[in-house]
């Protein structure tokens, strides 16, 4: 078997050790740094004594794929955007095609930088600094006329204190080294912006000053607006199809008789839990034993986890369910909708679909547990006790956060609103929907409103507060 064919059959775990015979002498792989099975691997290698990056593409339409990496990273160095050094390129002896790049040794992403940092939030100074120093990269390629059509914080390296562009395959030269029009400007930075929680979206003319003091255009604040919505939506819709299929991010397993979803990170600790969940549930004390769900709490490897079992009560109910996606279906995409837009709730790892053929029969999810305290709990069930300042804060910001993404929770009891860690988490998304218009919206959203103020005696302090201070929209 040629080494092309032993890399496209290789799945998610290429061959160590691997060499690769290139035209400026044999590389060999170190690590694998990335992996699209069957399409592009990225590794960094040792060649010529030296640690390199080496670009391998090996699918079809391969020498496309590589000609546009190379014409990005060329046009990146013609206009004295830094880049690493392109060493070599073309077609492998057997088939593919590979890019050889300089490689810089303790580099690190934008992205990890900013996931390291104590603090994301809105304002932030230190998380303030990191995203001026990408707008100010970014605002010298469009003076150049260059886009990154990828923007995000992965795809700027920080080596001694020079910060780099990379993935040429996405670098476009629009305007032949004259400055991008306002539109054309608009509609790249929404693209960066749009990766941030939309609590930061105030601070967006803020965060545009760095970039405006290096690159000063006309930027129309309304129309930059609506386009960071247009790839938010767009971003998001794109992420929870990922959840549901295997990719490099989630693991997806289907046969006749069971679908599963999980986190890749999470799938060697708990496939144990996955392969028996109910051999959890019968082991460990039940925090609910109703007729449509049973809810237990177990530990893996010291990390406390919640299953929830969506139960089949009946031939009737079962009749009722069969033909739809599962209540575990709809949590998981639920939670993670809420994750992607920066709403706490505890961490969906892995659902589960009992079916036959296409028909669902019983459903498993599986979250981190969330060791809060519910809102009853904590603001008494009297209604005599108004928030602390802290918990004002934070509800009120939910409560935001949830009428700008035009979110209904559906059963909003207060006990499954929880305060923890400074945060209050929503739980128990069975009925959770995301409205597209204001028709569907402004119901469901009254609905949750006074659902909420309800779990407190009328005319009490606590619910004549909530009357007063939650959005009415």
């Amino acid at each position: 078997m040629t080494l092309l064919a032993e890399l496209q059959n290789a799945g998610r775990e290429p061959p160590l050790p691997c060499q690769v015979e290139l035209p400026q002498g044999p590389a060999q792989v170190l690590r694998w740094l990335r992996v699209l099975p069957g399409k592009r691997l990225v590794a960094e290698v040792e060649c010529g004594g030296q640690h390199r990056l080496l670009k391998l593409y090996i699918a079809s339409g391969a020498e496309r794929h590589c000609q546009r990496e190379v014409d990005g990273l060329q046009a990146l160095q013609a206009q004295s955007v830094a880049t690493p050094t392109l060493l070599g390129h073309g077609q492998l002896g057997g088939g593919g095609c590979y890019v050889l790049l300089d490689f810089l040794v303790e580099a690190q992403s934008l992205q990890q930088r900013w996931d390291a940092l104590d603090s994301r939030a809105p304002g932030d100074a230190v998380a303030m600094g990191l995203l001026a120093q990408a707008l100010a990269l970014v605002a010298s390629m469009h003076r150049a006329g260059l886009v990154q059509t990828d923007l995000h914080l992965g795809n700027f390296l920080l080596h001694e204190q020079q910060l780099y562009v990379i993935d040429g395959d996405a670098v476009e030269a629009l305007s032949s080294g004259q400055p991008l029009s306002d539109v054309q400007v608009e509609d790249n930075l929404a693209i960066l912006l749009a990766q941030l929680d939309p609590e930061w979206d105030a601070l967006a003319e803020l965060l545009l000053v760095e970039y405006l003091q290096h690159n000063p255009v006309a930027l129309n604040p309304d129309r930059l607006a609506r386009q960071m919505r247009k790839v938010r939506e767009r971003r998001l819709q794109a992420y929870l199809g990922k959840t549901l299929r295997d990719c490099t991010a989630f693991a997806v397993r289907r046969s006749w008789r069971r679908f599963c979803a999980v986190v890749r990170a999470e799938l060697e600790s708990i496939g144990a839990l996955l392969a028996n969940p109910d051999a959890a549930l019968a082991a460990q004390p039940l925090l609910k034993d109703g007729g449509s769900s049973t809810v237990g709490r177990t530990a893996v490897q010291g990390r406390e986890l919640v299953i929830k079992r969506y139960n089949i009560k009946g031939i009737g109910h079962w009749l009722k369910r069969f033909w739809r996606p599962s209540r575990a279906w709809h949590s998981w995409l639920a939670a993670h909708r809420l994750q992607f837009l920066g709403i706490a709730t505890p961490a969906p790892l892995a659902m589960i679909e009992q079916r036959f053929g296409p028909l669902r029969h019983r459903a498993w999810l599986i979250t981190e547990y969330c060791a809060g305290v519910d809102l009853l709990q904590q603001l008494g069930e009297d209604g005599q006790q108004l928030p602390e300042p802290e918990i004002e804060k934070a509800l009120l910001a939910l409560f935001e956060q949830l009428v700008q993404a035009r979110i209904s929770h559906g059963d909003f009891k207060a006990t499954n609103l929880l305060w923890f860690e400074g945060q209050v988490w929503l739980i128990d998304l069975d009925a959770m929907q995301a409205h597209g218009n204001e028709r569907s919206w402004q119901p469901a959203w009254q609905r949750d409103r006074q659902r909420f103020i309800r779990n407190w005696p009328v005319g009490s302090p606590l619910a004549c507060w909530l009357d007063e201070r939650l959005p009415h929209c």
